[in-house]
């Protein structure tokens, strides 16, 4: 069995290197450019003292101390000179110590800054957004994505300017000490530059391809854990380990193969180097022998030379960190400029307490363009009614409750709530007055008391468990080994479907909205407990407008008002009695197949 992932993002980003958009990501250093540039003055400062000062003291111990052309050696000045470099030796140990704390500290700020404001985006996109995203792609921007650009702010924006001034520093001491040797050494680099260039943009993509891979493992490994009773229901872990095992295969040869071509920027550097170094001593043995220049300053023109190319030697590493970081830069922007396909438009307005009055006026709506899920939904519901939404898979039950609740935009038409269009109201408001209960239950990491009192966090202990009483989930979780504070792992995996279910029921109750969905909410729970918890549905639906999408006859049959859909179009309204009387009806015809599977 072949399988294959492709996701929307699974494509390269075909653009050219944007430095506009890396500007972008350095703006989120400005809130710390006082504490950035303090740390680049001091380590520029001490930096250019040490690095520059030291060649050209060794040159005077040679040329003054050592070696003068007239007169003997002074031993008192030499003892002056190793005094000196030594300060500067402490100065450059306290000022790289004080450099390094600072920009890891200023570096783990910015990636604060960033993570958090990647994740605040992504909590306000809107569902179609996800829909065409698995879990794990969006999981890797926030993680692995943004953790690549670590480097990058903790050392790498300081040390390269940094290394910039010395750079420069260095080419005006050169040139000054001896101007042709100077331009002779420094002939190589241009050559350097054009090399370099020509490697730039296919290290980009390749480390866009390593990132794309990492993106469809994180994918798998989600889908896998998520479905791992599946797999080995049908024994299919070796077919699943098989999969895995060839992505995994795939992610190591796009890693060698980015790494092999970013490697290439070191070999690049040291044969210019070596280049320059060869020309240093052939040009700088000639003008001693010609007395245009002295031993002490051929030593510290060699001295310099070698601090001239570490410099360039990080500036070609921080290149390849920089086209690594613009890959994973690229994908979180990919992300950060994303529009909510549901926003809130100029003017939204607060919703107020509302009645519960609902109105859904010529609706039509679908998830793709060519293949519509609703057509002409015409409903009017009054404050406190219950509506039951009945029909076969895929009739559209389920998308009224979600323009409901604005998660999607109609196409056509308009929703009301107490004469409200819900496209005028800010999202925060609308939907902090309607509370949801889904069939797959989802239970938080935490305790039992943090998930019921989820949708409202100012609620007491107390309250908690007087919502917990109501809808029968009191008396289980009593049982637990420590009540309300029992902590429960992620999803609720150590607690029965029927309990989760309990428990959702709670947090809507607590949550007190003044409209209700219950979407499939009793379709997992066995006969005993559905039992148990009719009477808890008495309680939560109780004077609120309540939507009840659903299949068993026990959830629907007392409802005010039944609606009946098929393919999208409301085929038939009314409640259970009416309803039953429509002979060869749509809803009728339900009720009955229900009855004969469960007689059968």
């Amino acid at each position: 069995m072949s399988r294959k992932f492709q996701y929307q993002d699974d494509d390269l980003i075909e653009k050219s290197f944007n430095w506009k958009q890396m500007a972008r990501l350095f703006t989120y250093i400005k809130p710390y450019r006082t504490e950035v540039n303090r740390v680049v003055f001091v380590m520029t400062a001490f930096g250019m003292l040490t690095k520059l000062a030291i060649p050209f003291l060794i040159s005077m111990a040679i040329d003054r101390a050592i070696q003068p052309r007239e007169g003997d050696p002074n031993q008192g000045l030499l003892y002056g000179i190793m005094a000196g470099m030594l300060v500067l030796y402490a100065l450059r140990w306290w000022a790289q110590r004080y450099t390094i704390l600072k920009t890891n500290e200023i570096g783990q700020k910015v990636i604060y800054d960033l993570r958090t404001a990647l994740f605040k985006h992504i909590q306000g996109l809107s569902f179609r957004f996800f829909d065409k995203r698995p879990a794990g792609s969006v999981l890797v921007r926030v993680t692995n994505d943004v953790n690549s650009l670590q480097d990058l702010f903790t050392n790498g924006v300081v040390n390269s300017v940094i290394d910039i001034a010395q750079l420069l520093g260095i080419i005006v001491i050169l040139l000054c000490l001896q101007f042709k040797l100077g331009l002779a050494v420094m002939i190589t680099v241009p050559l350097m530059f054009v090399v370099s260039a020509s490697l730039r943009k296919r290290i980009r993509f390749a480390w866009q391809t390593v990132r794309i891979k990492q993106s469809r493992i994180n994918s798998h490994l989600n889908e896998s854990i998520q479905g791992i009773r599946v797999t080995q229901a049908f024994a299919q872990e070796k077919e699943n380990i098989g999969f895995f095992d060839g992505m995994n295969r795939s992610n190591i040869r796009s890693w060698n193969f980015a790494s092999a071509l970013n490697q290439l920027f070191g070999p690049v550097i040291e044969i210019t180097s070596a280049a320059g170094t060869l020309i240093l001593l052939l040009y700088g043995t000639h003008l001693i022998q010609s007395g245009a220049m002295t031993v002490g300053v051929l030593v510290a023109f060699i001295t310099y030379v070698s601090y001239f190319w570490e410099p360039i030697t990080r500036l070609g590493q921080m290149y390849s960190q920089l086209l690594i970081s613009m890959s994973s830069a690229e994908r979180i922007f990919e992300y950060m400029d994303e529009k909510p396909a549901v926003g809130e438009k100029p003017g939204a307005v607060d919703l107020p307490d509302v009645r519960g009055h609902v109105r859904f006026e010529n609706v039509e709506f679908g998830y793709e363009a060519d293949r519509p899920a609703l057509r002409g939904i015409d409903l009017d519901i009054e404050p406190g009614m219950t509506v039951a939404l009945v029909g076969h898979t895929g009739s559209g039950k389920s998308t009224i409750v979600n323009l409901l609740c604005r998660f999607y935009d109609t196409v056509k038409g308009r929703v009301l709530i107490d004469g409200i269009d819900v496209r005028d109201a800010k999202l925060d408001s609308l939907r902090s007055q309607i509370g949801i209960v889904l069939q797959d239950t989802f239970i938080f990491s935490g305790t039992i008391r943090d998930n019921i009192r989820y949708g409202r966090p100012d609620a007491t202990d107390a309250e908690v468990e007087a919502a917990a009483r109501s809808v029968r989930a009191h008396d289980f979780i009593s049982q637990l080994p420590d009540g309300y504070d029992t902590e429960v792992q992620e999803r609720g995996s150590a607690l029965s479907m029927g309990q989760r279910q309990l428990l959702s029921f709670a947090r809507a109750l607590l949550a007190d909205p003044r409209i209700l969905i219950l979407d499939e909410a009793t379709a997992s729970i066995d006969t005993e407990t559905e039992l148990r918890i009719q009477e808890a549905l008495g309680t939560l639906l109780a004077d609120r407008t309540s939507f009840i999408v659903a299949h068993r006859l026990s959830t629907i049959r007392h409802a005010d008002l039944i609606v009946v859909l098929d393919h999208g179009v409301i085929v038939e309204q009314g409640n259970h009695d009416q309803l039953m009387k429509l002979p060869g009806g749509h809803y009728r015809g339900l009720i009955e197949a229900q009855y004969r599977f469960l007689s059968a």
